[in-house]
């Protein structure tokens, strides 16, 4: 059958005709396909309406660009793919992926910029084949709205793991990290945060990170509960105008009064994170003429309180093989001062093992001086979101505890049963007073009994919100500066007031799964040859044979 020029001008018509009738639908009908196993690309609901209301320019600078790694190649592209996603939803989200030492000229001055914006690159060692090279890489990203901006980390510090995993790790946060970047520089800050005052708690220089952190988001200020013993309802009153309350390391046990205060506060709503040491005990102190500490249990007069809500910190001490590493001194060498590294098995190094959205995907987090959580059975509903290693076990107190226990060996058999104790919990549900059907230690004509649905947040050990000093000023939250070490503490935390105080369902992306398997690198590598033939020798085979199948079947089409 042969085809007249006039049936090939009508064909190349209703091709156009429909080409446009397509284009002009796709105008007022906008639809996205996502064909991935996964739904890697398929935004959140809450991702997209923190976006919607963007109504003009928000830059998002990526400095994942230039001469890097592999991994880090499939990290800039799955962090491409993503803010393209966000951009083909609001247009206002412009993307720049820039190489930040394009100019070899400018590295160092570049790089002190970073440094100086807490955007710290990273000395990489990549293995290609056995062959090792050290790359810098800048894992980081910008995100500027108006006069706001914020710093999104692209590639999570996960402590031990190799880069591939990091990778993979870090691509199932980014939804996450991106989404909360924006929603803070878009959304007027609107809740508030109390810091309880008045019990010994941390000094704000120990806190200053996480209180500059919080700061950026929510509204934040300090609360004492001194007045408590002259005007206990009128205190009650002003702490029921923040929303949470943040009770760091309290030293001084409370009144009963401060008490019912803080019990009201939990029955009208107020929601709550307590960071508390019930055994007196500081890592600081070990650095005496006798290298030794009497760790004792630190009565903070609330063990009543947290009995009535469904728990109990119990006055023991962690111990842990799995454990945070310290420098300590060895000896001379010279004028040098020799140090070497040990576990500090009372300073638990714990990784959630949960998949609830707020602690999962996350780095380590460091703890020190412990005691484990005890659940009891009421109708509260309780989720261990931390804690210890299998190899650890409680040691009563009091007790001394020496720095030449580093050297000690272990066995096995010593943690059998006695591991996996819970450091952090979540309590949710509708909490009982604990002065229902009792006397109240002042009176209040709208004392409630029992609470509408709530949430509170315990954390067996007041350090974790604890930030180093270095010559008088604060380190960021989780760094160790002995070993240089991050650990995942400041994101903890702030997932912590982020879930209790969230509107938007922002801290569920969190749970997105994203399936991206370990590449095998051991057998690629014995089968280097074959796979080279595979990826690129067989798609150019493919294709030869549809171009020659093609021009076969063309030909006998005209030739008839």
């Amino acid at each position: 059958m042969k085809y007249t020029k006039q049936q090939n001008i009508k064909s190349l018509v209703i091709i156009i005709i429909v080409l446009i009738a397509i284009n002009s639908l796709s105008f007022y009908f906008f639809k996205r396909f996502d064909l991935t196993e996964d739904k890697r690309y398929t935004l959140s609901e809450t991702s997209l309406n923190i976006i919607k209301n963007v109504d003009s320019p928000l830059i998002v600078d990526v400095f994942l660009e230039g001469n890097f790694p592999p991994d880090f190649k499939r990290l800039q592209n799955e962090t491409r793919e993503l803010l393209e996603e966000f951009a083909a939803y609001n247009p206002n989200i412009i993307i720049n992926f820039v190489n930040p030492v394009e100019k070899e000229e400018e590295r160092v001055a570049v790089m002190k910029q970073f440094y100086e914006r807490g955007l710290q690159p990273l000395n990489i060692t990549v293995d290609d084949k056995g062959k090792q090279t050290q790359e810098v890489v800048f894992p980081w990203a910008v995100a500027s709205y108006g006069d706001k901006g914020a710093k999104v980390a692209l590639l999570k510090n996960l402590m031990g793991a190799s880069t591939e995993e990091k990778v993979i790790s870090s691509v199932q946060h980014l939804e996450f990290a991106f989404a909360e970047a924006f929603n803070k520089i878009t959304k007027e800050k609107q809740k508030k945060i109390a810091i309880i005052k008045g019990n010994g708690e941390l000094q704000d220089i120990y806190i200053a990170d996480f209180l500059k952190t919080v700061r950026e988001s929510y509204f934040l200020a300090p609360f004492t509960l001194d007045s408590v013993s002259s005007k206990p309802k009128e205190t009650l009153t002003s702490l029921e105008n923040y929303d949470l309350a943040v009770i760091a390391k309290p030293t001084e046990n409370f009144t009963d009064e401060e008490k019912q205060v803080l019990d009201q506060y939990i029955m009208n709503g107020g929601k709550t994170l307590w960071l508390l040491d019930n055994v007196h005990a500081n890592y600081e102190d070990l650095y005496n003429e006798t290298g030794s500490i009497l760790a004792q249990n630190a009565d903070l007069n609330l063990t009543e309180m947290f009995f009535k809500y469904g728990i109990r910190i119990n006055p023991l001490l962690i111990k842990d093989e799995q454990a945070i590493p310290i420098k300590l001194a060895t000896g001379q060498q010279g004028s040098n001062t020799q140090y070497q590294q040990y576990f500090w098995k009372f300073s638990p190094f714990v990784y959630p093992s949960t998949n609830h959205p707020l602690v999962k995907n996350m780095e380590g987090i460091k703890f020190e001086f412990a005691s484990p959580i005890e659940l009891l059975n009421n109708k509260i509903k309780k989720t261990v979101l931390l804690s210890s290693s299998e190899y650890s076990k409680p040691i009563g107190t009091p007790t001394q505890i020496s720095l030449d226990i580093v050297t000690e060996e272990t066995q096995p058999e010593e943690y059998t049963g006695k591991g996996l104790m819970p450091v952090a919990v979540l309590l949710e549900g509708s909490f009982p007073s604990m002065y229902s059907n009792r006397i109240l230690p002042f009176k209040d004509s709208s004392f409630k009994k029992e609470s509408a649905e709530n949430k509170m947040i315990v954390i067996s050990d007041g350090d974790v919100i604890k930030n180093q000093i270095e010559k008088g000023a604060p380190l960021e939250l989780g760094f160790d500066k002995w070993t240089n070490n991050l650990y995942g503490n400041k994101e903890f935390l702030m997932n912590c007031v982020n879930y209790l105080l969230d509107d938007t369902g922002l801290i569920n992306i969190r749970s997105k799964d994203v399936s991206l398997p370990l590449l095998n690198k051991e057998r690629v590598y014995q089968n280097y040859s074959w796979a080279q033939m595979i990826t690129i020798g067989l798609p150019i085979l493919i294709l030869a044979l549809f171009g020659l199948l093609f021009t076969y079947l063309r030909k006998k089409a005209y030739s008839n």
